[in-house]
């Protein structure tokens, strides 16, 4: 049971009474000066150099500096600290010393501990306390003696102090049970009080415990090539920590370029996206002005389904049909042009020879009158050839035309109009001509 397991810290502000203080008192422990040092304001224990914490309850039931080797060695095996266990359970591990040291004469025994004790969390399934969080109690299937223990002790995490640590000699750090005094003891112990053969087997053990003693020596020394051999590999863990973290922030770099290239592509598609509606607009636009002006309309055979494809396919069907117009147009208008314009060039361009028929004047009426003036000047070539006489002052004098003559004699020469444009080298149309007579 390792301490780590033990929860979060329940540490508050001691509260040590007189009585407290007078009961220590009175029990010796207080006795030599700097003994005790009484905590002051702090909530948490921050120990003078040379002092331990401790509980004044604990005090109360055994506990003492220096503390006893195998107190030591249950906080060792178990992996607790003094104020993991509580009150009670430190009473027990007194009375058990003195019941190994005063009456059986031997060293506490940590086969006959295991036989009687057994160890167990105090406290809720889920939450552990910190403080006292270990209780001692006896196996109920061993007979024991019947050790009156109070039921609670109230308050008993509050009354925290200070007790100065003793440090033991050299005499102490030797091996006791190797000390011919305790053997002394233990042969005296078997004659007197009946544990001779107790006493035997004791000797036993104490050699058996010498050579787990030796044992345990050993594997503390692989234990350190153990311990070395992790520092080097938690040295090697750290590098490559360190390398992962490098590394890791070079991840961040690239994740974060990553992040703003796909922002300026997010942007670069939006003004793309912006852009492409934009010329689809137009191109409608165009589509829908070239519609209205050609007056036809299309249907695509094959459609992109793509609203720019087809806009463009439209438009590439609208160019066509323009060009195709175009192409005619100027095929008309340059076999039209000698007519309207005899004694003119005719323009290189389209544009050039579009503006010639869009002029102000009246093209029509301009061409008929050339007509006339040719159909006259015809007719006095006919008249001349001849050679008739005829006043042409009074044929220009149009004040003395009487209109109902010259009808029944442009009637009377209706039938001879084909002979006579014939005799002048002029095909007549095909046509019936619309226009009025002009005078």
């Amino acid at each position: 049971m390792a301490a780590a397991d033990l929860g979060t810290a329940e540490w508050e502000r001691s509260k040590i009474s007189a009585q407290d203080i007078n009961m220590l008192k009175k029990l010796g422990i207080s006795k030599k000066p700097q003994a005790l040092r009484f905590p002051h304001e702090e909530s948490y224990p921050t120990p003078p150099m040379g002092y331990r914490v401790s509980f004044v309850d604990h005090l109360i039931r055994g506990l003492s500096a220096p503390i006893h080797p195998f107190l030591r060695g249950l906080l060792f095996v178990y992996g607790l600290q003094l104020h993991h266990l509580t009150p009670n359970s430190i009473l027990h591990i007194s009375i058990f010393i003195t019941l190994c040291e005063a009456f059986l004469g031997v060293q506490p025994n940590w086969a006959l501990w295991k036989r009687i004790f057994f160890c167990r969390r105090n406290g809720s399934p889920n939450v552990a306390y910190n403080i006292g969080g270990v209780v001692i109690s006896v196996r109920p299937t061993v007979d024991y003696f019947d050790v009156k223990l109070p039921d609670s002790v109230q308050g008993w995490r509050k009354k925290w102090l200070y007790i100065q640590e003793e440090n033991h000699g050299c005499a102490e750090t030797t091996s006791l049970l190797l000390m011919p005094m305790i053997k002394e003891l233990i042969r005296i112990g078997s004659q007197f009080i009946g544990y001779r053969e107790y006493a035997s087997r004791t000797e036993e053990k104490l050699a058996e415990a010498n050579k787990r003693a030796d044992a345990l020596a050993q594997k503390l020394e692989q234990s350190e090539a153990a311990r070395k051999k992790a520092e080097l590999v938690a040295s090697e863990a750290k590098a490559e920590a360190d390398e992962a973290k490098a590394k890791a922030a070079s991840v961040e770099d690239l994740q974060k370029k990553l992040e703003d290239a796909e922002t300026a592509l997010n942007e670069h598609k939006a003004a793309q996206a912006t852009r492409e509606q934009g010329i689809l607009k137009r191109l409608k636009s165009q589509s829908r002005r070239t519609q209205n002006q050609t007056n036809q309309e299309f249907d695509l055979e094959n459609p992109d389904n793509d609203p720019l494809l087809d806009v463009l396919s439209y438009l590439e069907l609208h160019g066509s049909e323009i060009r195709e117009g175009v192409a005619n147009a100027n095929a008309g208008l340059s076999t039209l042009f000698p007519y309207f314009f005899p004694k003119k060039e005719e323009p290189p361009t389209f544009i050039a020879l579009a503006k010639s028929f869009n002029s102000s004047e009246d093209l029509g009426l301009k061409m008929r009158q050339e007509n006339m003036k040719i159909a006259i000047e015809s007719t006095v070539a006919l008249v001349a050839d001849s050679q008739q006489t005829v006043d042409w002052m009074k044929v220009g004098d149009t004040d003395q035309i009487e209109q109902p003559r010259w009808r029944s004699l442009i009637k009377a020469a209706k039938p001879n109009t084909k002979k006579i444009l014939a005799y002048l080298g002029i095909k007549p149309a095909s046509t019936p001509s619309s226009s009025r007579p002009e005078v």
